[in-house]
């Protein structure tokens, strides 16, 4: 397997949708993190699995949250350049690229 990094700004969004979630539900932002971490379970093992978005990045779903990964697969290590909300801007991150 090759290893899965987020960029600085992924964790950032990762960071704030849990804290965001913790405050509404106390352990919903653990909840959250953990679903996060088994998407990267997923990625990881099946890279190429998921729907590309836009040439060379794919996009995989988070279960139960409306939230989805945004990577890039390089040939040595997969990058996660966004948590994403379904639901908000839904290209704001494509200038990461």
């Amino acid at each position: 397997m090759k290893p899965l990094i987020l960029s600085s700004l992924a964790e950032q969004e990762l960071a704030e949708a849990a804290s965001f979630y913790d405050s509404q539900v106390s352990g919903l932002g653990k909840d959250f993190v953990s679903s996060v971490e088994v998407a990267i379970e997923g990625i990881k093992r099946h890279p190429s699995a998921w729907p590309i978005v836009r040439p060379a990045i794919r996009r995989k779903r988070l279960a139960r949250f409306p939230y989805a990964l945004v990577y890039r697969e390089y040939p040595d290590m997969i990058v996660v350049l966004a948590v994403m909300h379904l639901h908000r801007r839904p290209d704001y991150w494509a200038d990461r690229l």
